[in-house]
């Protein structure tokens, strides 16, 4: 059976580095064309989280040492993240693709998010972005520039920005048109560039999407039949790490709640994945999300490994 599928990469899918995401890729490439190949229409989209914070790093690095050089806004280092990261994916996809002999175009849109500009996520900035600073650095960073710097995990202080939710996919006909083309599509990259209407303007914001639910949101308004959220581990636990651990196989919304509610889902790591499998599955009756490791999402697919979120 053909499905639609939307594919959210994790961060160890892409590496810190340019060169090191350059020769991850060449791997993460054979999972996703593995789907292809079983005849589903296939979606990409990936986090961004490393590649962002080294742009921005370096725009104000060289805004500071070149007096000439202006500093780049938040918005402008997520689109160029999506160029460079999709650069790299379709590359990798459409040479793994031309190894089958198959002839399939491959397409990164740059994607823009519609956030709403009164999300309570903007008075309370949570997602750490960029270089770690010690405190006196972050205290005249605050100062000069205006940013929300926190102390991370004893490491030392970094810029926050807002994590708001993802409203609308700015692009998602242009999406659709590629798709009904038998094109492979990459798109809202690193959860989309977050974006807000200004009358007929679209303006961007500093913040960042989680990519899980742009990924959801996206599946949704494409009218996908599955939403395939890759991480590190091949299942969901519940007790993760401690001697009562269990790896879950399905997952209905009302056990999901429960699981949640108790605290079994870290905030920062398993929680926004299992919250976006759920808003998508509950989007539509038939609608399934399904969370697995990147090696073993055909299997997934099958029903073989893997934990299924479904209404």
């Amino acid at each position: 059976m053909k499905d639609r599928i939307v594919v959210a990469l994790g961060g160890n899918a892409l590496g810190n580095t340019p060169e090191e995401q350059l020769h991850l890729v060449k791997h993460t490439a054979k999972p996703i064309v593995d789907l292809i190949q079983a005849g589903h229409e296939v979606i990409l989209a990936h986090g961004n989280g490393p590649q962002v914070g080294m742009i921005n790093l370096a725009m104000t690095t060289a805004s500071v040492s070149a007096s000439k050089t202006p500093e780049m806004p938040f918005p402008e280092c997520g689109a160029m993240s999506q160029g460079y990261i999709g650069f790299h994916l379709q590359n990798a996809i459409r040479a793994e693709l031309l190894r089958r002999d198959m002839t399939i175009p491959v397409a990164t849109v740059v994607t823009q998010v519609l956030v709403d500009e009164k999300d309570p996520a903007f008075e309370n900035p949570t997602k750490p972005i960029g270089s770690f600073y010690t405190k006196e650095e972050a205290v005249q960073i605050q100062s000069e520039k205006g940013y929300t710097m926190v102390e991370d995990a004893g490491r030392g202080y970094r810029r926050v920005v807002p994590s708001p939710k993802p409203v609308d996919v700015v692009e998602k006909e242009t999406i659709k048109a590629l798709i009904h083309q038998d094109q492979v599509v990459i798109a809202v990259g690193g959860g989309g560039i977050p974006v807000i209407k200004k009358e007929h303007d679209l303006v961007g914001v500093p913040a960042v999407i989680d990519k899980d639910f742009a990924s959801a949101k996206l599946a949704e308004l494409i009218d996908a039949d599955y939403l395939i959220i890759l991480t590190a581990v091949e299942k969901v636990a519940i007790g993760y790490n401690t001697p009562e651990e269990k790896w879950l196989s399905h997952m209905d919304l009302q056990t999901c709640q429960k699981y949640i509610d108790e605290g079994h889902f870290a905030p920062g790591s398993m929680l926004p994945k299992v919250q976006a499998a759920m808003n998508f599955a509950g989007s539509k009756k038939g609608r399934r999300a399904l969370i697995t490791s990147l090696d073993k999402a055909s299997e997934g697919i099958l029903g073989h490994t893997g934990t299924l979120i479904t209404l």
